[in-house]
């Protein structure tokens, strides 16, 4: 029996997800306006997607990148350890994440989608 048997949205964490979808942030409301739907370059984006014990606010699979955004509680000692092992432990499995702060969200909306283009559209080859 491994240590994780879902690797994906363990149902133990499921209750915990929901309470978040419930309770989003103005940031994660706005951004979430912009990324569901398939709205965004056509890719699929979940909300409060689980990784191992760990919870994105947002995830897209197809591209196995994870979106999250800060709060000024991340800039205290404790959550920046926490965010560290969590980067470490979601790149050992493949997925980029990117992290913004929520007032980088609010005020430069346009700024913050135009940094994630590039990482959900296929680079553009050139034509030979």
């Amino acid at each position: 029996m491994g240590v994780m048997n879902f690797l994906r949205n363990d149902p133990t964490l499921k209750q915990h997800r929901r309470e978040l979808r419930r309770n989003q942030t103005e940031a994660e409301k706005a951004l979430w306006a912009h990324l569901r739907n398939k709205q965004f370059h056509g890719m699929k984006f979940f909300r409060q997607y689980s990784i191992g014990h760990y919870i994105l606010d947002f995830y897209c699979p197809t591209m196995k990148l994870g979106v999250e955004l800060d709060g000024g509680q991340h800039n205290q000692f404790e959550n920046h350890e926490y965010d560290k092992s969590r980067s470490e432990y979601l790149m050992a499995h493949g997925i980029e994440v990117r992290r913004f702060w929520d007032h980088e969200v609010l005020i430069n909306m346009e700024g913050v989608l135009f940094e994630l283009g590039p990482k959900v559209t296929p680079p553009r080859l050139p034509l030979t």
